[in-house]
């Protein structure tokens, strides 16, 4: 039993460096940038990006038992909870202090160093050091650098032998299995999914050959019909110009009829050769297709593991952890024979140990307050793998403990400001306990080693997220809490919708596709300023995916016959439905990424090649909820199909955010006959002059989120905008803030106190 033990800590060893190399050097770039970047200009990503990475070291860390690693990313975490609540400011000895933690992190990971369960006194001096940091007492930032010593900084480390995976045996040349390094079978992978876009190719061409044959089929009927015809016209030509033509003239007709006589035979000859073409191309295409399917398919069965290779590191996690909070726990696990893509396995091992560190620091309750609720002492964490249809696999993580306190989350959420107080009272209980998948969005009262800094489930989101899965929460006070994770089966090729918005053809991963519908004009309603479609008793929003793309768009003279097509993403009760110009089928689609120069775009998940050769991008589709419920808020101006013979009103958007001056400036341009759109802040401003075509803005300058100077050198400084005239409209008089105003790009600035609409309008008429 102690050598099965042995060999099981051995692998997680291993498997924990390669992943803690990754987390350092990620925290170590990031430390690198935040010295490079001015207070705030960025540093607060940075600060939460680096937060994260300690995080998940640390419960990587705890995993394997590495207590000094967890104690070190425990002291790392303090510190960057206070810079990320600006308790603490960033200076070069505290970045030094920082770096010299890495540093150390990266001497207890080096070769010759083990796990220890005693904290040795030069890590002991660092925490130290940390937590003077972290609560704002003065510091000595003069460490030595544990690069240059890393003996003496880790002199309790034994030795780190028995930690190392023994090397691979010598090849068995009569086993059924050789062992090859995963470098190689990613390379290969990569290879066999290439050959979907010839595939895709032939398929298009084998497609284009049998229209073509049936183009020229049709065209030799037509021949034939009007075969007749030309034999009237020969008698009729014969007789009239018997007598009158030249023996040149009375040639040309019989040469002209001989060659059409001869066409029949030569376009059934073409045909026939085109035929063999077609025949012989889509031949090719079934052999290449068979081919590569194949070889896709076994490639892809050798990068699949069981889940119990992921699983085996879980009971005694758990075990240890509540025996450390004198809580008890069952640790159920199901499913482990179920195989996942090998990479999608190895990126789900954060996520994981996040959701049962939180059921058992959170959900399962001490012994003596179960027995209270007339529960069992002992709690139960249900950790169930179970196969889907259409390629997918869903994982449970369920407790029966506590559950989830959605007020609470309310609260949480409206101190950090992400939802003012009666937006939160509106969120139903559903769209209330989402709000835990926040980052910094949290129920503890206290943050412990373990948990309660509110970033756990934001890192499983976005790793899931990323694995192009969805998470799902599902929590009863009193009666546990259980995340529902959908996962593809394997990163390779997928299934993908080809719609069209606009000129644009786009591919939206089938996966993550609700359902796709046809919606009627009368259908269309508009609640809350929003429109919306009836989906099943529920009102959905309804937005263009044209202008979630931010692509032009002309709005149709009036709906197509059958009513307009439209793309329903989303899980419930977060649906949202985007409409589209065309749905043009289904098909297989490999992701391309954009290369390190377009690391991230918004809403892009990646681009593919479509079997004419056309790349087409493919969409993230949770970048497209997110914009969408941004873009559901901001009013949208038209572009209305021009009318012959009908002038169309110069378009005006008035930013105020007092709405009586709104209505008041509303109410002064349409009696001029101006079209006038509305914005409550210069974001809501500057959102709609992205989505609609406008010829001159009337701002406030004092607004929330931004204010009009703002405005102003941002449309200054966007390309498209950058000749759009601006006029400011303020109680601001002073000679200071009108030079602000011009060297904002301003062309024209008004004071209230002196304010006289003909004065405006006089204005108005110059600049347009």
């Amino acid at each position: 039993m102690a050598n099965k033990h042995d060999e099981l800590l051995k692998k997680l060893l291993a498997t924990f460096r390669v992943e803690a190399d990754e987390h350092l050097q990620a925290m170590a770039s990031g430390l690198l940038a935040l010295e490079k970047t001015p207070p705030g200009e960025g540093q607060a990503e940075i600060v939460e990006t680096i937060f994260r990475e300690a995080h998940s070291l640390k419960g990587a860390a705890r995993a394997v038992n590495l207590m000094e690693i967890e104690s070190v990313c425990q002291a790392l975490e303090s510190v960057f909870a206070a810079l990320k609540g600006r308790r603490l400011a960033v200076s070069p000895p505290l970045l030094d202090l920082l770096q010299q933690a890495v540093d150390a992190l990266g001497g207890l990971l080096a070769p010759g160093a083990g796990p220890s369960r005693s904290r040795s006194p030069a890590v002991a001096a660092l925490m130290r050091r940390l937590d003077d940091a972290a609560t704002g007492t003065p510091f000595v930032p003069e460490i030595p650098h544990a690069a240059e010593t890393p003996a003496a900084a880790l002199p309790d480390a034994p030795p780190m032998a028995a930690a190392v995976p023994p090397p691979f045996p010598a090849p068995d040349l009569a086993a059924d299995t050789v062992r090859i390094s995963t470098a190689k079978l990613d390379a290969v992978m990569r290879q066999a999914e290439e050959l979907l876009s010839p595939r895709l190719a032939a398929g298009q061409r084998a497609r284009e050959l049998r229209e073509t044959a049936a183009a020229l089929a049709a065209w030799r009927k037509e021949r034939a019909r009007i075969q007749p015809a030309l034999r009237l016209v020969e008698r009729a030509y014969a007789r009239t110009l018997k007598d009158t033509c030249s023996a040149r003239e009375k040639q040309a007709l019989p040469l002209l009829l001989e060659y059409l006589d001869a066409e029949p035979l030569n376009l059934k000859t073409l045909e026939d050769r085109l035929a063999r073409l077609t025949r012989a191309a889509e031949h090719d295409w079934r052999t290449l297709s068979g081919m590569s399917d194949g070889l896709l398919h076994d490639v892809k069965e050798m990068q699949l593991l069981p889940f119990a290779s992921l699983l085996d590191r879980f009971p005694r996690f758990a075990r240890e952890l509540a025996r450390g909070q004198g809580k008890e726990v069952e640790l159920a696990l199901q499913g482990g024979e179920i195989e996942i893509d090998r990479r999608i396995l190895e990126a789900m091992r954060d996520p994981l140990i996040h959701l049962l560190r939180n059921a058992i620091d959170h959900g399962i309750e001490p012994p003596a307050v179960r027995a209270d609720r007339h529960k069992p002492a002992r709690g139960t964490i249900t950790l169930a793998i179970s196969q889907q249809d259409g390629g997918k696999v869903e994982v449970l993580v369920a407790d029966d403990g506590a559950g989830i306190d959605a007020s609470s989350l309310r609260a949480a959420a409206g101190r950090l400001g992400l939802v003012s107080g009666e937006e939160a009272e509106r969120l139903d209980e559903a769209a209330a306990q989402a709000l835990a998948f926040q980052s910094g969005v949290t129920t503890s009262p206290l943050i412990t080693d373990v948990s309660g800094r509110g970033l756990g489930l934001a890192i499983v989101r976005e790793k899931v997220e990323r694995l192009g899965g969805s998470v799902a929460l599902e929590s009863q006070p009193g009666a546990g809490t259980a995340f529902r994770i959908v996962l593809p089966l394997t990163l390779a090729t997928f299934r993908g919708i080809l719609v069209r918005a606009g000129e644009q053809l786009c591919v939206i991963p089938a996966a993550r596709v609700e359902r796709v519908t046809r919606v009627a004009g009368p259908d269309i309603q508009t609640v809350e300023n929003r429109e919306t479609i009836p989906l099943d008793g529920q009102a959905v929003a309804l937005v263009w995916l044209g202008d979630v793309l931010e692509l032009p768009r002309r709005e149709p003279a009036e709906d197509a016959a059958g009513g307009v097509p439209a793309v329903v993403l989303g899980p419930d009760p977060g649906r949202v439905a985007f409409r589209v110009d065309a749905i043009l089928g289904e098909q297989e689609v490999l992701v391309k990424t954009l290369g390190p120069q377009l690391a991230r775009v918004r809403n892009v998940a990646g681009a593919s090649v479509l079997g004419t050769g056309q790349v087409v991008p493919v969409l993230n589709v949770p970048d497209l909820l997110k914009s969408a419920v941004q873009l559901a808020a901001t009013p949208r101006v038209p572009v209305a199909a021009e009318k012959p013979g009908a002038a169309e009103k110069p378009a005006i958007l008035v930013v105020e955010d007092s709405i009586t001056s709104r209505s008041l400036l509303k109410n002064i341009l349409e009696s001029a006959d101006y079209a006038v759109t509305t914005a409550v802040d210069g974001m809501d401003a500057y959102t709609t002059l992205k989505t609609g075509t406008f010829d001159l803005v009337v701002s406030d300058v004092e607004m929330p989120r931004m204010d009009g100077f703002d405005l102003t050198a941002r449309i200054r400084a966007d390309k498209q905008l950058a000749e759009l005239p601006v006029v400011l409209v303020t109680a601001l008089g002073s000679r200071e803030h009108r030079e602000r105003g011009i060297d904002a790009g301003a062309n024209a600035y008004i004071v209230k106190s002196s304010f006289d609409q003909s004065n405006l309008l006089d204005v108005i008429r110059r600049l347009l």
